[in-house]
């Protein structure tokens, strides 16, 4: 059984949201591999390695650059975006400090 350090608490329990692994839930939304109803909660370590795998294959074929995704992608990318930095703000997210700041 995997350990609760290896366990991902979910986009919405995550601490701010910003982790590195809300913004594979995030990006997974962005491109349609999860509905914006699936939040990860409960995922072990191994299966979101694998998201994110997904997650980067796709951003390479953007340059890992917003301002390179398809209009359509792109506006998504601003709403999904804006409202999670909106949330995370609340949660004492600052854009400011590093991760582990």
């Amino acid at each position: 059984m995997a350990s609760e350090a290896s366990i991902y608490s979910g986009y919405h329990q995550d601490k701010h949201g910003m982790t590195q692994l809300g913004r594979v839930v995030l990006d997974a939304w962005l491109f349609g591999f999860l509905p914006e109803s699936e939040d990860c909660a409960g995922w072990d370590l191994g299966r979101m390695q694998q998201l994110m795998d997904r997650c980067e294959k796709e951003w390479d074929k953007y340059g890992n650059l917003p301002s390179l995704l398809p209009s359509e992608l792109r506006e998504r990318h601003v709403e999904i975006y804006q409202k999670a930095m909106a949330i995370a703000k609340g949660k004492g997210w600052n854009p400011e400090l590093g991760e582990d700041d």
